[in-house]
């Protein structure tokens, strides 16, 4: 059953194309295990050894990520793969099981913008999502170029903006810090 702390639950967007997403997303699953709630992150396009899988190992279960990706890269300039459809769909499924299955207050739908935007889910299956979403639980979607539907379905966004970024001077993704 949902924590009755929580009280409404509303639709929150990260988006935009500033780095940020993500990490906004898993701060508010850090915030929420520090008041006894417990969060469900669901990894769409991801299947790499994140660091935040090795730290919410260590929540007792508290924070609960799956990742709905393989461990290589989308293109989007190609249609997409039937795997990544298949892995996208699963992870759909699995993302309607954790809103309506009462063990948590808090679910994201990490990267579901992006998978969007490379066809492996549709506007109507987020509009599904927000829909089957229960009244006592937070949904956050994270990702670039969220649909307008979604942004004018949602009660937060958020827009992430790059002002300046070290990725353009060549520093790569380092651990901790970007995986």
């Amino acid at each position: 059953m949902p924590n009755e702390m929580l009280g409404k639950g509303f639709v929150q967007v990260y988006t935009g194309d500033g780095k940020g997403k993500t990490t906004a997303a898993l701060g508010l699953a850090l915030r929420a295990w520090g008041r006894g709630l417990r969060t469900y992150v669901g990894q769409f396009m991801k299947g790499q050894p994140y660091a935040e899988l090795t730290a919410a190992a260590r929540t007792n279960g508290a924070i609960v990520i799956e990742q709905y990706g393989a461990d290589t890269f989308v293109h989007v300039k190609n249609p997409p793969d039937a795997a990544d459809v298949r892995l996208a769909e699963d992870g759909l499924a699995r993302l309607r099981t954790a809103l309506a299955g009462g063990a948590f207050d808090l679910v994201v739908a990490d990267e579901i913008n992006t998978a969007h935007f490379f066809h492996l889910v549709t506007v109507d299956d987020m509009r599904a999502l927000i829909a089957g979403k229960p009244a006592g639980v937070e949904l956050i979607l994270t990702g670039r170029r969220c649909p307008p539907e979604i942004l004018a379905l949602a009660d937060l966004v958020t827009e992430m903006t790059e002002v300046k970024h070290y990725w353009r001077n060549g520093v790569t993704a380092r651990d901790g810090i970007e995986r």
